[in-house]
């Protein structure tokens, strides 16, 4: 008998909460106490790093020690606790208990207040979760409700009867949701989507896993909603695709994602790690997507890809498996593809579905083998017979007690008895193919006609949910199909917010349109539309239309109730529409669609109907257009136009100019140099200066002014990861400051904050810091002046959010998820992100913090030299006149500072900068500064330089484009192609500006004698540019040896593929 088996015996039937009473024994030092602190983990992140805030919050002072006190999983009331042991043998991990070595031996008076009381966990019982309450959140961003789910992973039935709560995934957050009661509550741990999930037979326990960088598995108790166990690294750089627990609740086995992959068993009350045992799967068996464990013996499991079935056996001897082969010449006849598999409630035998409709049944008793060369079962299961049970393909199979429960791709629910002799069916025309079931733990009185013995699911209702995103509540002894869930099935795309009342329209590339009352989290109104998916909506300014842009190139103008059509289908774009907007007296519908045009429909008079026809179109761009913005022209109410692309072109439109078939371009301005421009607003009137806000791909945003679109300031925008994708001004609420604006946004790809309760990381990525840690949703503090501690981010969407809209009345946020089909709802806690900004430093406290070593570092001091050597310079290096102190420096010494303290702007970046000081107080007073302190130089510093610094990538990418492979592999440019460039293209040089500038990078080298560089020689630069330069030139010979920036040489010398400069 392995050690396992026998540990489970003298236990009992005690379960994991029981287990963790083992935990305490004897105290070694009694009084003592060790210090609470996070549990250490192999990442160097705790419990802490991953719990939503207001589950720590609740729970600090009883996880800690009460956790390891409870007993019973079926109980609903708190059972008597267990002897304590001896000796600890495991115990659940929690905010507290990762880190005490049995602290709990020995409990201070201060402590003992607390016997009393029951955790959150101890004293859970079902249907409390709704009950608690919600506590404020110190987080700026909340999520408050979640629409659609992820179709492709099972909904679990967690109470019937009287109330209706179901379990389901939606991207990275469990959802609990009380359907009767209108109630969600989330389950916030997880940083990428969860892959797999699976809940113990009572409906307590939840497991869940997900795949990506810093996969997590962590169990939930769901009577509390407490995170009770996190496992980190479990299956390192793949994570997880298939999980199952054990019928006793003790065991999780899961398979990894890779491409060979590895089982593992975990007994998840224990704090460690490391798996009990392992083994690795080779990749012949196929994609292994399916587990689950023998109810009857927690030590046999079973897995099975498309195309092999694996049974399993652990114990002493570690992880063993056997793979039984079966082919369409075992049985004469067409397997089909392996589904899901279980074990018989006979206990000798297990079963396999397939997509031709029959049922592999397993043994390890085949009456075709010599008894003496059988292995021992699982390893020895051998197929023995096929079952043809329909012609439809099984996509589910389960167990229900005496009964085996078979579902298919029509929808149809079959019970058979263990002789697999169909004893019921259930079926309706509205049901897809079924995707999961779960059975009630609930019983009922079965009709008299029907013992319970005999027909066992007459006493249970079940839920079943379909691969088209359908849930159904099904009353077995009635055959009564309830609609309980019905979202969208393939991706969301697209989302808007009425300008008055509290509804939310969402669009899906499938066609779905459905409307909702976010307020009372109603659905209203639904339409399809077969012929293409929709890709974008916008609602008219007075809420009367809805907009919707698809993806054939029409537009359909929609009652903003009904969702019926209020006028003929627009077919003008000759691409999908990507964006849809209108004026603000709706007078104008604009448009951009994929070919890179803009669309401009005219309201008009029909039938005494408003609609808008085709007034004129074009393509105003060559590349991608980012957005479409509506405005108002100043000194008047006629609406203007502007489209930006990433072109960086942005272009102004003449609407009162415009004819039929006409557009008439008013102004088209380039807006970057080298950067992208990805998203623009209207920004708030703040000032006497009108401006218009734009983000680009480099982190930077830009005020634009509305009349010149000349840069008036370039400012660091949030750097949680990837740029900005789309800004929108928040609305005032009727609470908040009316002189208060905030500026709500998506990134495209994952984000990461240490506030954020689904983060599991600790620091948070600044400018000028390489370590990039991202970001989806966040709200920024206006105006905007490059403070960090002035925005928020927080995981939304993991991979990856597809649009923004916010409600009219600035309270809610909803963000659309794209791939994972669901959209959230974030209630917005503006106080929070005021008290992180004061916290963060007022003044010049958190741009200190931005450079490098602080206020009190070296690179702090070595500016404040450069900046007094600057003023020196102004006055004359020689004059013996007596100089006049100051505190500031001419604009015109801000370019030798920059590039002194490591920043090489470029000649239009010089500008840009000496004209955002310049003109700064023009708009007040009409004075033109001429000179700048060191506290502003900082911040101009700060919110110029590149947000990340300077890397090797961008500068090979650069060498990619304009250079050639030579004879040795390497990208590398011709040494007179690149003089070439740099005098003919882009910011030209001269040819003597060229020759000084190289003359002097190559005249400062180690060993050459004195400190000062070589005096400017214009006879002999080309000789020594020549001795100097190879004539090919790699990216890491231009920045080592021809720039001497010494991380470049460093990298160099390692052979790394990037760093920064």
């Amino acid at each position: 008998m392995s050690q396992d088996r026998q540990t489970a015996q003298e236990m009992g039937e005690q379960d994991p909460l029981a287990a963790t009473k083992e935990k305490e024994g004897p105290p070694e030092d009694a009084g003592a106490e060790e210090p609470l602190c996070p549990p250490s983990t192999p990442s160097g992140m705790g419990i802490l790093d991953i719990l939503p805030p207001s589950t720590w919050a609740g729970s600090q002072d009883a996880l800690g020690e009460d956790i390891a006190r409870t007993s019973c999983l079926k109980g609903a009331g708190p059972p008597k606790p267990p002897p304590v042991l001896s000796e600890p043998k495991g115990a659940i991990s929690s905010p507290h208990s990762g880190c005490r070595k049995q602290d709990t031996q020995q409990r201070s008076s201060k402590d003992n207040q607390h016997d009393g009381s029951s955790s959150l966990v101890w004293g859970a019982k079902p249907g409390m979760l709704f009950q608690k309450d919600r506590e404020s959140s110190p987080h700026s961003l909340n999520l408050s409700w979640v629409f659609g789910y992820n179709s492709r992973l099972a909904v679990h039935d967690l109470m019937d009867g009287e109330d209706w709560v179901l379990l389901y995934v939606s991207s990275h957050t469990v959802v609990i949701h009380d359907v009767l009661g209108n109630r969600q509550y989330h389950l916030q741990g997880h940083a990428n989507v969860i892959s797999c999930l699976c809940v113990s037979e009572d409906k307590r326990w939840v497991a869940t896993a997900d795949r990506g960088p810093d996969a997590l598995i962590i169990v939930w108790d769901s009577f509390s909603g407490v995170p009770v166990r996190t496992i980190f690294e479990s299956h390192p750089g793949d994570g997880v695709c298939a999980i199952a627990i054990s019928r006793d609740a003790k065991y999780l086995v899961t398979i990894s994602a890779g491409t060979v992959q590895r089982v593992c068993v975990w007994r998840w009350t224990l704090p460690t790690e490391k798996p009990l045992c392992s083994t690795e799967l080779r990749p012949e068996f196929g994609y292994q997507n399916y587990v689950i464990f023998n109810p009857q013996d927690p030590h046999e499991f079973v897995s099975n890809s498309k195309t092999q079935v694996i049974f399993y056996l652990w114990g002493d001897a570690g992880l063993q498996y056997g793979t039984p082969f079966l082919s369409n010449k075992t049985f004469r006849s067409v397997v089909g593809r392996f589904s899901q598999s279980v074990f018989h409630f006979n206990n000798s035998q297990a079963l396999t579905g397939t997509s031709a409709g029959k049922v592999v049944v397993w043994d390890a008793v085949d009456p075709r083998t010599d008894p003496k060369e059988q292995q021992a079962r699982p390893l020895g299961m051998t197929p023995t017979k096929m079952v043809s049970l329909q012609k439809e393909s099984l996509t589910v199979l389960q167990v229900l007690e005496s009964c085996i429960v078979t579902g298919d791709v029509k929808g149809h629910i079959k019970f058979y008895d263990g002789e697999l002799m169909l004893l019921s069916l259930y079926s309706h025309s509205k049901v897809g193919p079924i995707r999961s079931l779960s059975f009630s733990t609930t019983l009922r009185d079965p009709p008299d006609a029907f013992p319970a013995r005999s027909w066992p699911f007459l006493t249970r209702n079940f839920i079943l949910s379909t691969s088209d995103a359908t849930v159904f509540h099904v009353a077995t002894d009635s055959a009564n199909f309830e609609k309980v869930l019905e979202e969208a099935k393939k991706a969301v795309s697209a989302i808007a917010c009425h300008p008055q009342q509290t509804l939310v329209a969402v669009g899906s590339p499938c066609g779905l349109l459905k409307l909702w009352d976010y307020q009372h989290t109603e659905y209203l109104a639904s339409r399809i539309f077969p012929e293409a998916g929709i890709q974008c909506l916008a609602y008219d300014p007075e809420g009367y239309f809805l907009a919707a842009g698809f993806t054939d190139g029409s537009v359909h103008i929609l009652d903003a109730i009904s969702l019926q059509s209020s006028c003929k289908e627009l077919r003008f774009s000759r691409g999908p529409v990507t964006h849809i907007s209108f004026s603000h007296n709706s007078e104008y519908l604009a448009t951009a669609d994929e070919k890179y045009s803009v669309i401009v429909y005219k309201k008009v008079l029909q039938n005494g109907r408003r609609c808008w026809e085709h007034l004129a179109g074009l393509d105003s761009h060559y590349k991608p257009i980012r957005s479409i913005l509506f405005g108002v022209q100043s000194g008047s109410n006629e609406p203007r136009l502007l489209s930006l692309g990433e072109d960086r072109q942005l272009v102004e439109y003449d609407l009162s100019s415009s004819i039929k078939d006409h557009l008439v371009v008013t102004h088209r301005d380039r807006v970057e140099q080298s950067a992208v421009p990805l998203c623009l607003a209207w920004y708030p009137q703040l000032s006497t200066e009108s401006f218009i806000l734009t983000a680009n791909n480099c982190y930077k945003m830009k005020l634009l002014n509305t009349t010149t679109k000349m840069c008036r300031k370039t400012l660091l925008g949030p750097t949680y990861g990837s740029p900005l994708e789309k800004i929108q001004i928040l609305p005032a609420t009727s609470t908040a400051d009316p002189k208060q604006y905030y500026l709500v946004y998506i990134t495209k790809d994952k984000v990461w904050s240490p506030t954020c309760p689904s983060c599991t990381r600790a620091t948070i990525c600044r400018a000028g810091s390489p370590s990039g840690i991202s970001l989806e949703v966040g709200l920024q503090i206006l105006p905007v002046d490059g403070n960090p501690h002035k925005s928020s981010a927080f995981i939304c969407h993991p991979d990856g959010a597809s649009d923004l809209a916010s409600s009219y009345d600035g309270r809610y946020i909803f963000t659309a998820g794209g791939r994972d089909c669901t959209v959230m709802k974030w209630k917005v806690n503006l106080s929070a992100l005021d008290a992180a900004a004061f916290l963060g430093g007022e003044d010049m406290i958190p741009f200190y913090n931005l450079l490098d070593g602080g206020r009190e570092g070296e690179f702090f001091r070595e500016l404040e030299d450069y900046f007094y050597y600057a003023q020196i310079c102004s006055q004359g290096t020689n004059t013996l006149e007596n100089r006049q102190v100051s505190m500031h420096i001419p604009l015109e010494e801000i370019p030798s500072v920059m590039r002194a303290i490591g920043f090489y702007p470029s000649e239009e970046e010089i500008e840009e900068m000496i004209n955002e000081v310049k003109f700064s107080k023009y708009m007040d007073g009409g004075e033109q500064v001429t000179e700048i302190n060191l506290e502003d130089f900082i911040k101009l510093y700060i919110n110029h330089r590149p947000a990340l610094g300077l890397s090797m990538k961008s500068l090979q990418r650069a060498f990619q484009v304009l250079g050639y492979d030579n004879e040795k592999g390497d990208k590398v440019i011709d040494r007179g192609d690149l003089l070439s460039l740099l005098q003919c293209r882009g910011e030209q040089m001269t040819e003597d500006e060229l020759a000084q500038c190289l003359t002097t990078l190559l005249g400062r080298r180690p060993g050459r004698r004195g400190s000062e560089p070589d005096i400017y020689d214009p006879s002999g630069a080309a000789a020594l540019i020549e001795e100097e330069i190879p004539e090919e030139i790699t990216a890491e010979i231009f920045a080592a040896d021809i720039l001497g920036l010494p991380i470049a040489a460093q990298e160099k010398k390692n052979g790394r593929k990037e760093a920064n400069l």
